[in-house]
């Protein structure tokens, strides 16, 4: 039986969304703590399989930034099992497809394979959770690509470079404020003890989530990860340390000048930590603002003031508190003073005018229909399982999210646009063209 639609979840008003949305999960721990969640789903023969880690890089210190994406990379150098070399061979040679990401909270890896090919992923898997091969010049090779990484993706990057100063810019001592992919200078320093130190502590049963969905036998599939991890022992996770970040007390500017044609501006505020009530309505008051040509930015700025070729909103939720921002592309010869004066005035209507029941209906439909699209594949199954367990411990909370979404009034948006978006709590990053 598969998900209900959006148009069968919409006409429903006896059952909440939650019961209707909500597919079976087999969920167990090993003795040595890893917690394995298993959906059967044989609509398609294939299946997903998630490894996630509890680990990123708010875990890291100050003079090795860097480290956790750093080491994702090194996953995939293999064992004398199965050498790196011979990793992609085995994966594309059975029909299937791989990668992993890192971001500030966790790193996961994943892999998604024809059915019957599960014993191979399983025993790939845990066998590089604790067998790994570290050799100092594939370690090196290594650092040159994830540099290569950083130049093409953040400091050649104008969005790059946004997102990296607009972390930095709003938080000022929470580990948040360093960028994933690390400093130049921390990614030359990381040395193959820091690698191995982290991979020990970190890379633990204990530390970790195996998530399996699509068309697997659970029982079997309960064997075999039972059969191949418990024998990893657990390892001794030291308790994070964060500073809450201070309640900012005035605005703050970050102007960075670079060979560009046009401006680019992002304005950010700190907003909750994932799972609290207001990050549904931000999600919401962020859909209303910025997303799509329909959305209030992109009508003033783009159509009728024609300052700006493009705008977006969003609100990113975290472990711990997150941001909610605004991006807005102007265009060749534009003033960013004229264009945060009109984007001032739209978050101003925000805070003293309730949106209208249209407006709030549209954002609600966007973003749940993006919410239940997800949920369509194995793969997304599986990501939002992951995610969930990871962020909250329980997966099932994943399936609470579109009855909190319908729960969010009009009301609710303007609380929150007064309660985050306020102006001495401001951050404002510019790339802008050099003089």
């Amino acid at each position: 039986m598969g998900l209900p639609t959006w148009a069968d979840i919409e006409s429903s008003h006896t059952v909440s969304v939650a019961d209707q949305i909500r597919f079976p999960v087999e969920k167990f721990k090993l003795n040595n703590g890893l917690t394995v969640l298993i959906h059967e789903d044989h609509s398609s023969p294939i299946f997903s399989y998630h490894q996630w880690f509890r680990v990123g890089s708010r875990h890291e210190q100050p003079g090795r930034t860097g480290l956790a994406h750093f080491f994702e990379h090194l996953m995939f150098k293999g064992t004398d099992k199965h050498p790196g070399k011979d990793y992609e061979k085995l994966i594309q040679g059975n029909g299937g497809s791989n990668n992993a990401f890192t971001n500030r909270d966790y790193t996961g890896y994943y892999t998604n394979l024809p059915s019957g090919k599960l014993p191979l992923v399983v025993d790939i898997e845990s066998d590089r959770l604790v067998n790994l091969n570290f050799v100092q010049s594939e370690i090196n090779s290594e650092r040159e690509v994830v540099k290569e990484e950083r130049r093409f993706r953040t400091e050649n990057n104008v969005m790059g470079t946004i997102w990296e100063s607009l972390f930095s810019t709003v938080y000022k001592v929470h580990p948040y404020r360093w960028p994933v992919v690390g400093s130049m200078k921390d990614l030359n320093a990381a040395s193959m003890q820091d690698m191995k130190d982290f991979y020990r502590i970190y890379y633990a049963p204990n530390n970790s989530v195996v998530v399996v969905a699509g068309a697997v036998d659970t029982k079997e599939a309960k064997k075999l990860i039972t059969e191949y991890y418990s024998k990893i022992p657990a390892q001794s996770i030291p308790a994070p340390k964060f500073v809450k970040e201070p309640e900012q007390g005035a605005p703050r500017k970050t102007t960075i000048r670079k060979d560009v044609q046009n401006a680019t501006v992002a304005v950010s505020y700190l907003c909750p930590k994932s799972g609290e009530d207001d990050v549904f309505a931000l999600d919401l008051m962020s859909s209303i603002l910025g997303e799509g040509s329909s959305s209030r930015l992109y009508k003033d700025l783009v159509y009728e003031k024609q300052l700006a070729s493009s705008t977006s909103s969003f609100a990113y939720s975290m472990a711990e508190e997150g941001v909610c921002a605004s991006i807005l592309s102007l265009k060749p010869g534009k003033s960013s003073t004229t264009a945060l004066r009109h984007y001032q005035n739209q978050l101003s209507k925000l805070r003293t005018t309730p949106v209208s029941d249209k407006e709030l209906e549209k954002a609600k439909t966007m973003v749940i229909k993006g919410y239940v699209d997800s949920m369509k594949t194995v793969a997304g199954k599986a990501r939002l399982m992951a995610l969930n367990e990871i962020l909250f411990s329980d997966y099932s909370e994943m399936f609470k999210d579109i009855d909190r979404y319908n729960a969010v009034s009009k009301q609710d948006i303007m609380r929150v646009a007064n309660k985050y978006l306020v102006p001495k709590k401001q951050s404002v990053i510019q790339v802008l063209p050099k003089k």
